[in-house]
């Protein structure tokens, strides 16, 4: 007696990323693990992990591109949110249990931008509680599933914008609410939900998130990201089309055009003298035929490989 026949997979997919526009309702590792089956290989990662609740950009690295997620993950991001005004939750956002209710029908749009001003810049945020940061080796989301009470250490982050666009107010049953839509562009660690409750706090009517779409991760925008759906409709029998190293790479880091010889050293993790493009970060280094050799650390007088994607 035979079983039902495989079922066809597909070629493997060559070393790239994918930009996913998740929907709601999956985490990301959700993803990662649909994206395993359309790319036909294991070798699949994130940059970044998205909330159940938060649709859009999710950076996806295929084999040798995993490599390049750390960098990934350190870029600045923006968002659009939409954040209540007057409802409290355990999590900051709309999948947590309410912890207060405030009619917040009296707030105004000025004492909304002043506050806004206050959460703009350099500040110290205090991370959700049920955010993934590991608490001796424990997600901290982890942590207060069990019971636990878990308070995170304030850390500084990056507001670059904190954008106020409609003012909504409302109800929630007979409490007066106020919904306010923004865009938030932020450093890395930033938790756009940590926003909503500080903002919330400071103006005394407590707050939380209702929507959440991230609109772009450094280079990679809504723009160049496709549906897990229309991923999942291409031709079973092509390999799935990504973003090559090289452009992968362009999306994150200055290049530095490499001469042969450069290529040729760094194939073999020499040192080369340091280029000219101005910055003492990483840069990527690209040969003249396209193809992505290493990224590199420019130093005083000299660049170091860091990353070597092209082995002698």
């Amino acid at each position: 007696m035979t079983g039902a026949p495989a079922s066809p997979r597909r070629p493997t997919a060559p070393d790239g990323v994918v930009v996913v526009d998740k929907p709601a309702g999956l985490t990301s590792h959700d993803v990662v693990a649909r994206m395993r089956r359309i790319a036909g290989t294991r070798k699949v990662g994130h940059a970044g992990t998205l909330d159940p609740m938060a649709t859009g950009v999710l950076v996806i690295g295929i084999g040798r591109a995993t490599r390049l997620l750390t960098y990934v993950v350190g870029a600045d991001k923006e968002y659009t949110a939409t954040i209540r005004l007057g409802v409290a939750t355990t999590t900051d956002d709309a999948e947590g249990e309410v912890l207060a209710t405030v009619d917040a029908s009296a707030v105004t749009r000025e004492a909304i931008a002043a506050e806004v001003l206050d959460l703009t810049g350099a500040i110290e945020q205090v991370p959700s509680s049920v955010s993934a940061i590991k608490v001796d080796g424990k997600r901290a989301y982890a942590r207060v599933r069990e019971g636990e009470d878990v308070r995170l250490a304030a850390r500084p982050v990056t507001v670059f914008r904190f954008d106020v666009h409609e003012i909504r107010p409302g109800t929630s049953g007979d409490v007066g609410v106020v919904d306010v839509d923004v865009t938030v562009v932020c450093s890395s660690g930033t938790y756009v939900r940590a926003l909503a409750r500080d903002l919330g706090a400071a103006l005394g009517v407590g707050g939380h998130l209702t929507a959440l779409r991230r609109t772009r991760v450094g280079g990679y925008t809504l723009a160049g990201a496709r549906t897990l759906e229309e991923l999942a409709d291409l031709d079973i029998d092509v390999p799935l089309e990504v973003v090559g190293l090289a452009d992968a790479a362009r999306a994150i880091f200055p290049v530095r055009d490499l001469s042969a010889d450069e290529a040729a050293a760094l194939s073999y993790g020499k040192r080369i003298a340091r280029g000219s493009v101005p910055t003492n970060g990483l840069v990527a280094g690209i040969s003249s035929d396209g193809t992505l050799i290493a990224l590199l650390e420019e130093r005083a007088t000299q660049s170091a490989p860091v990353l070597v994607f092209a082995p002698a």
